[in-house]
């Protein structure tokens, strides 16, 4: 109970140091823990705002992966000892709302799956500049995550960001340093290099395995987890996407 009372004064001191500013609303951009399990160190005034879908998935499957997570990372880290709260305020599929800080307003925007179902972008028109959370890791050479398959949808919603979005915009990915709308097209690119190759291979009747060692696409290497995330998540994610379709 210490630790807790001690975590939250820090993340509101923190808070307090860059902007002064009381904390009004909170966005999950998706409900990976490292989106939303910060949500009980902020103050009690603080309107949470999640997709509808992230909160029936925080819901349903919280206990489950905080079980998940502290198999995988140990116990003692602290994970025991988090509470699942949800929202205040709730966008549903498909959905957008504007928040009115005074003397700006903040667009909260579904676009679509792009890797969870329950993803919320947070657009800033004044400063033309993005959150993405996941859907969007960080800069390139580093590839989406289809943790949840949909290729086909994930696509699609990056599509539909990077033609919202000003040439001019700055875009804050999920982790890392700010990018440029332009910096998008890697990550689209390599989806759409994905779908057609892996289409070609279902195609020709290939099974799951041969997919995976036809499909090497080298030319997005550099990433330090391709050789995971691609053979291992994004072209089986693929691959059964686009069988349900064939």
């Amino acid at each position: 109970m210490l630790n807790q009372r001690l975590n939250k004064k820090k993340v509101q001191d923190m808070v307090k140091d860059k902007a002064n500013k009381p904390i009004t609303y909170a966005v999950n951009t998706s409900s990976n823990g490292d989106h939303s399990y910060g949500n009980m160190y902020l103050p009690k005034e603080t309107a949470i705002i999640q997709h509808s879908e992230t909160k029936m998935y925080i819901d349903n499957h919280f206990k489950a992966d905080t079980e998940f997570m502290i198999q995988n990372f140990g116990k003692g880290r602290g994970i025991e000892q988090i509470k699942a709260v949800t929202a205040d305020i709730l966008i549903d599929k498909g959905g957008k709302i504007t928040v009115d800080l005074g003397n700006k307003s903040v667009d909260i925007i579904d676009f679509g799956f792009a890797q969870t179902g329950g993803d919320l972008f947070i657009w800033e028109p004044q400063s033309k500049v993005l959150w993405t959370g996941n859907p969007i890791v960080t800069v390139k050479p580093s590839l989406p995550w289809l943790l949840s398959g949909h290729l086909v949808e994930t696509l699609t919603s990056l599509k539909k960001v990077y033609n919202f979005l000003p040439k001019d915009a700055r875009v804050v990915p999920g982790h890392g340093s700010v990018m440029s709308r332009e910096d998008i097209k890697w990550h689209i690119d390599y989806l759409a290099t994905v779908k057609t190759k892996v289409q070609a291979a279902v195609d020709e009747g290939l099974t799951l395995e041969q997919t995976v060692a036809q499909v090497k696409m080298p030319e997005f290497g550099g990433y330090a987890l391709f050789g995971w995330v691609h053979p291992g998540l994004n072209v089986p994610a693929a691959y059964h996407d686009l069988s349900k379709t064939k």
